[in-house]
């Protein structure tokens, strides 16, 4: 079925397609029984304001797009929310887009935001980012561009983050507290911003405690519950580990499973801590020591950076870290 237009509107009205478009804005040059009549029979017909003419006839789009690795991810998901609490009321809509851990997605959804000529983008960046020249050239172009987990330094513009570092000391910490000395850690790429933090507090805590860091207790590419159970077998076969700090939730949950496959306890013979505090982290058996970040600051500073950004037109480089903190539950105290 054909989309109604301004000239359908006008047409049934019996009024000019021009009185139509100025109802529609609410403009004082129309009377209010008129106004009254159009908005009724553009609903009536269904009529749907294109956003994006509008945008180019006004110079201002109310869009702001998002750009994240994946929308069900608890972390993820909570920001979106939280942005959208502040960008709301402020007039603006949120276009979201996944990247799906891959560059040439990331690459096409910003195009794609660009042609929707959003007003400017939020973004993390996926675990295939390695090069940022692709968000250089949208900086370049005078776009606002807020980065947050994932960031780069290279790239102008505010950087919102989680305290990755002193998430993983304190997390690495408490293990050694709780008995435990040889401590491996099950990370993503270290190229990637989050993941070199959070391996720079597992090796600070150790060097502080005098433990070894051995190369072989480090293993990357293991953030989902698939590799995370690889990486666990490979780590009980080959090194004398007796305690995990996992980059995230998910491959705690695959270290968890592997441990128990082999016939040992969780965390009587192994402890286990990850990071994110993922909704199912105190449904396990046993109950997940993780570190919790702070999805909704992140996505408040966010937004609010970006606002500030569009209606002041001055540019912020800056990084804001969030404070974050450790729960401690069953998995990584030894009875």
């Amino acid at each position: 079925m054909k989309r109604a237009t301004i000239i359908d509107i006008a047409k049934a009205l019996g009024v000019t397609p021009s009185t139509v478009s100025r109802a529609l804005s609410g403009s004082v040059r129309v009377s209010v029984a008129t106004r009254k009549k159009v908005e009724e029979k553009a609903e009536e017909l269904g009529y749907q304001p294109n956003v994006m003419a509008s945008s180019l006839r006004r110079g201002k789009s109310d869009t702001i797009g998002m750009l994240v690795p994946r929308v069900n991810r608890h972390f993820f998901s909570h920001v979106i929310s939280a942005v959208e609490q502040i960008l709301n009321p402020a007039g603006y809509n949120l276009l979201i887009c996944q990247s799906y851990e891959r560059l040439y997605n990331e690459k096409l959804a910003l195009q794609a935001l660009l042609k929707n000529r959003v007003a400017g983008i939020i973004m993390s960046h996926s675990m295939e980012t390695g090069n940022f020249d692709h968000i250089k050239s949208i900086t370049n172009e005078n776009i606002p561009l807020i980065q947050f987990d994932r960031a780069s330094a290279t790239v102008a513009g505010p950087r919102i983050i989680n305290d990755n570092f002193s998430g993983a000391y304190m997390a690495v910490k408490h293990l050694i507290k709780s008995g435990y000395k040889r401590i491996a850690h099950l990370t993503g790429a270290l190229s990637v911003n989050v993941y070199s933090e959070r391996y720079r507090g597992y090796r600070y805590a150790l060097e502080e405690a005098c433990l070894p860091l051995l190369e072989e207790y480090v293993l990357e590419e293991a953030i989902t519950k698939e590799t995370g159970f690889e990486r666990t077998r490979q780590l009980l076969e080959t090194t004398e580990t007796d305690a995990i700090f996992c980059a995230g939730d998910f491959s705690a949950i695959g270290a968890i499973q592997a441990i128990q496959s082999l016939g040992m306890k969780v965390p009587d013979d192994i402890g286990v801590v990850g990071f994110a505090n993922e909704p199912f982290a105190e449904l396990l058996t046993p109950k997940l020591t993780t570190v919790e970040q702070n999805a909704y600051d992140v996505g408040n500073k966010a937004a609010r950076a970006l606002i500030k950004i569009i209606e002041k037109g001055s540019l912020i480089t800056e990084e804001e870290i969030i404070p974050v903190r450790l729960l401690v539950r069953e998995s990584s105290i030894k009875f």
